[in-house]
């Protein structure tokens, strides 16, 4: 007598339904968004700390002059959305409002962008 085992995959699609029936077009673009930005952002630091690196070491060897705190005020600038001269949560809180618009544009079901960019930066 053969018995008919059920597929491990089909079993672990079976206990995902409930999951799955509320994935909507925009949590998974958000999932997807988030794993971009996050591996786009690991690539940008890995080149500024490559980068300051070498600097640091032209300056610690006598060969270049770096104004640090001129470049840090440079640097910061553009991040200080509300103009008080530093970078806090406020200023977080408005570049993720400036993204989320400019992602979420015209994506229909876009209500749970949100959360997938959240798990796709935080598990992707």
């Amino acid at each position: 007598m053969v018995e008919n085992k059920k597929d491990p995959v089909e079993d672990a699609l079976d206990k995902l339904k409930p999951i799955a029936s509320q994935l909507t077009f925009g949590s998974v673009v958000g999932y997807c968004s988030g794993v971009a930005l996050k591996k786009v952002g690991q690539a940008v630091a890995f080149v500024i700390g490559v980068g300051f690196v070498g600097i640091q070491s032209a300056v610690y060897s006598g060969y270049i002059q770096v104004d640090w705190l001129k470049v840090r005020d440079d640097a910061l600038k553009p991040l200080d959305t509300t103009g008080d001269g530093k970078v806090d949560m406020e200023d977080a809180k408005a570049w993720w409002k400036r993204i989320k618009d400019i992602l979420i544009n015209e994506i229909p079901g876009a209500g749970g962008f949100s959360l997938g960019f959240l798990c796709g930066v935080r598990y992707g």
